[in-house]
């Protein structure tokens, strides 16, 4: 059977600060987004279901993650103590990777020009 990738997008609004960058930096400031993260997943065509995964069963997945962090300080999250996207997109992998095999990239937008992409290591 081929392989295929779906994605589906999820979104969040959350502030934070950058607490390792130069005082003067305005990152280090308390400041928020409207994060849009996509979790993309890739598997072989199931020759019975006709898809690669439920998008249900991959909401599932995703959606006490988003309750975590939606209108939340990322800074007091454990794992997020310094929040910029790399790290985001790291501790979303970490949290879907173990159950969820198909996991095969993350995506973190802070906002439609700051993009951060993790395939796995």
């Amino acid at each position: 059977m081929p392989k295929m990738r779906i994605y589906k997008e999820f979104k969040f609004d959350s502030a934070h600060w950058l607490p390792n960058v130069p005082l003067e930096h305005k990152c280090a400031n308390m400041h928020g987004h409207t994060y849009i993260i996509e979790i993309h997943v890739e598997d072989e065509l199931d020759p019975n279901l006709g898809w690669v995964l439920d998008y249900t069963d991959l909401k599932n997945a995703v959606k006490p993650l988003i309750q975590q962090l939606d209108h939340r300080v990322l800074n007091e999250i454990e794992g997020l103590e310094n929040p910029t996207a790399e790290h985001i997109a790291l501790w979303f992998w970490n949290q879907i990777k173990p159950n969820l095999s198909q996991l095969s990239q993350v995506v973190v937008k802070e906002n439609p020009t700051n993009v951060c992409i993790y395939s796995g290591e």
